[in-house]
């Protein structure tokens, strides 16, 4: 059984594979239209069942167009419409749905719900969010990090603000595939010890944002008022002084290229200069969720 809860579930061998996977059927269906099933149809006959108790557009959306591309078929659902949303188990609900279908992916809160979803599921389980990691956003940020003509090896990422669950596993990202990754975080919004032991020595955290960007290829960032959190003014007054400008993109390696995960909140992390500057890769960074889930969904069926 192959779940995807972590990018660690797949080791630096997999993770190759599936963005190499990845890149080789983007180009396959360049000119086609979406909804035009893959030549091969790989997962012909197989359901994905998509659990949310958090809100989505690019994972609900990419993981439901990657399933039917691939020749699938999906069926959603948000967990205040379920059984779940009610007090039925984790436990329970991964059994009931193993009986329904081939494969979940449940986006959520607290990262032991998805670690006890495939505890007891009978299929394959995907991670497509939690409050402590984003695999699946992070293959789509390597995937395009690769057709932007820099190698893994050797990279240098620097993130600016919050130390959330994405930067946990660009963390991970960094240890498992050989690139260094340098943290600018306030006081107070710092990863933690075990997110950075993630790095396996490949990443740091550090006090400014001149520190992290310096020789950096990569510059990443993310809201800074994650989903459920309160609008908190302490917080945002914190992280002003980590917003990626315009100069500060100017530090950073010539030909340095601009991520962050979306939604943005245009005028805090990130001004619009930079977000819609010609550094910027977020649109195919987004795109890319598409296209890596696919070969994610692959690799869970060990087709990969």
């Amino acid at each position: 059984m192959r779940h995807f809860l972590d990018l660690s579930d797949a080791g630096p061998v997999g993770i190759q594979a599936m963005l190499d996977d990845a890149i080789a059927r983007k180009q396959a269906r360049v000119g086609w239209s979406k909804g035009k099933v893959d030549a091969d149809a790989p997962l012909a006959g197989r359901v994905l069942a998509m659990v949310f108790e958090k809100n989505s557009t690019r994972t609900r959306v990419s993981f439901d167009m990657a399933i039917r591309q691939l020749g699938g078929t999906s069926i959603v659902m948000d967990a205040g419409s379920m059984q779940l949303g009610r007090g039925e188990s984790i436990a329970d609900t991964a059994r009931i749905l193993s009986g329904y279908v081939d494969a979940i992916m449940i986006r959520t809160d607290d990262h032991q719900k998805v670690v006890d979803m495939a505890r007891y599921a009978s299929v394959p389980v995907i991670n497509g969010l939690t409050d402590a990691s984003h695999p699946c956003q992070i293959m789509a940020d390597l995937e395009t990090i690769l057709e932007a003509g820099f190698a893994l090896p050797g990279l240098k990422v620097a993130w600016l603000g919050d130390g959330n669950n994405v930067l946990a596993s660009i963390m991970e990202a960094g240890g498992l595939m050989g690139f260094d990754v340098v943290a600018a975080c306030p006081q107070g919004y710092q990863p933690s010890d075990a997110d950075v032991a993630r790095g396996k020595g490949r990443a740091r955290v550090v006090g400014t944002p001149h520190e992290a960007v310096e020789g950096a290829d990569i510059i990443v960032t993310d809201t800074w008022i994650s989903m459920g959190q309160a609008h908190a003014e302490t917080k945002l007054a914190a992280m002003m002084p980590f917003q990626v400008t315009e100069a500060l993109m100017a530090e950073a390696r010539p030909g340095a290229k601009f991520l962050h995960c979306l939604p943005a909140h245009r005028g805090e992390e990130v001004v619009d200069a930079v977000i819609d500057g010609p550094q910027s890769l977020i649109w195919q960074e987004a795109e890319n969720r598409l296209h890596a889930q696919k070969a994610v969904l692959r690799w869970c069926f060990g087709q990969i």
